[in-house]
């Protein structure tokens, strides 16, 4: 009674102006599950131009629903978010190319429309948060199948992934209809931890078969696409899955046993990581790709674009040149090295320095402790979306790391499934 009681924020005051009826909100709650279910199924195979129609039409829904609707408390995850806009507003104001960045901010805009309508009808309806990811595994299970099939498609298709001077040289890389093997990797990783809560959660056979198959597919979708990057954040979600559910299974054990079991666990995961490394010849190879600096081209391709990236930060460190890529475009070619265009910085830490400066990565690195703290607040939680929580943890773990050294981030079929991770957990509750 007392949170019913607080103060409506002030940014959200403008909500419930319009008068509604129950049957008005059921049927809004519908329109919205459909609408995102086939966003989430259509990622990968959706055109650019068809996903953008999707998106506003979910930002433009959730505008009409919160007219009719009375306004919630905003949450720590919503607050960080209208920060990192503030920040990026700002920056759009700064920008040294304002029409450029403009369209960034539209974007980022449009995205946050997505999370809106995510977060308000898990709000409301939490059952839908299994539509919503039977919709995402179908997309994915659909993905797999076209990538894997290119396993057997004649070489000469599969040729322009394969660079004569990387250390990995001849590597065949599947990349399905997403057209980049780093971007298959991309999408499927943060995938893989939901289908295997997906897999503990549903109760139906036919349901559970459907989540382990778009599971397996999946591992093996990642694995041939020899995205290091992918490589990487699949083991880090995966792993970071399984000892956070081990966490939740041993939180009524003895103290000793709770120190105990995760360390042991931990050990048993390097191990079989140094023995994947040393005794898998693909795995060894493309490790020393990635430990060879310079002498791979990948890399130095990556170290040349950080170096330029630096240098803008340098320039530009309060604000940035603001956000999208579009800015970035404009700004790069007066820093980037002979022969090295690039799209972005490639690591998602320098983009949002070199986009929104400073500001805009504290608010990030906010938002990332505030997702932190709701998914291990989930641990000892029998909420019906916990263990969703702890999925969506794993899943950020992830594209955290894959993050780090690339920016498939920034991509929709990428960073939709991001949003739905962040809307998943800005609705975790201690208590069922």
């Amino acid at each position: 009674m007392a949170e019913a009681s607080e103060p409506s924020p002030w940014l959200l005051r403008w909500q419930g102006c319009l008068p509604s009826s129950a049957a008005q909100q059921k049927r809004l709650a519908n329109l919205a599950g459909i609408v995102l279910i086939l966003l989430l199924a259509g990622l990968p195979l959706v055109t650019r131009t068809g996903l953008g129609l999707i998106v506003l039409a979910c930002g433009a829904l959730w505008l009409l629903w919160s007219l009719s609707k009375p306004p919630e408390r905003l949450g720590e995850i919503s607050g960080w978010l209208l920060l990192f806009l503030a920040v990026a507003v700002l920056a759009t104001g700064f920008s040294p190319v304002p029409a450029a960045a403009l369209k960034g901010l539209v974007k980022l805009l449009s995205y946050l429309g997505v999370y809106a309508l995510m977060r308000q009808l898990l709000a409301v309806r939490p059952a839908w948060w299994d539509r919503l990811l039977a919709a995402l595994l179908g997309g994915s299970l659909l993905t797999d199948v076209l990538a894997l099939r290119q396993l057997y498609a004649p070489t000469e298709e599969l040729a322009r992934w394969a660079d004569p001077n990387s250390v990995a040289a001849g590597t065949i890389r599947i990349y399905g209809p997403l057209g980049n093997p780093n971007l298959l990797a991309g999408y499927l990783v943060p995938i893989l931890p939901l289908a295997l809560v997906a897999c503990i959660r549903w109760r139906g056979w036919g349901s559970r078969a459907f989540a382990a198959t778009a599971f397996s597919l999946g591992c093996a979708s990642v694995l041939f696409s020899y995205s290091r990057g992918g490589w990487l954040a699949l083991v880090a979600a995966i792993g970071s899955l399984v000892l956070l559910l081990v966490l939740r299974a041993i939180r009524h054990w003895p103290p000793l046993w709770k120190r105990l079991v995760p360390l042991a666990l931990l050990g048993a995961g390097g191990l079989l990581l140094a023995l994947a490394v040393t005794q898998v010849d693909p795995i060894r190879t493309r490790v020393m790709s990635l430990l060879a600096g310079r002498g791979d081209s990948s890399n130095n391709f990556r170290i040349n674009v950080w170096l330029a990236a630096i240098d803008m930060i340098q320039d530009r460190p309060w604000l940035g040149i603001g956000p999208g890529n579009a800015a970035f475009n404009s700004v790069y070619p007066l820093y980037q090295q002979p022969k090295f265009n690039a799209l972005s910085a490639y690591s998602v830490p320098l983009e949002l320095l070199v986009e929104t400066g400073i500001p805009g990565l504290i608010a990030c690195i906010g938002l990332a402790l505030a997702s932190l703290r709701r998914g291990l607040r989930a641990l000892a939680s029998d909420a019906d979306l916990a263990l969703p929580c702890i999925g969506c943890l794993a899943a950020i773990t992830g594209l955290l790391v894959h993050g780090a050294a690339d920016t498939i981030f920034f991509r929709p079929e990428v960073q939709i499934t991001g949003w739905f991770c962040l809307a998943t957990l800005s609705q975790c509750r201690q208590r069922a």
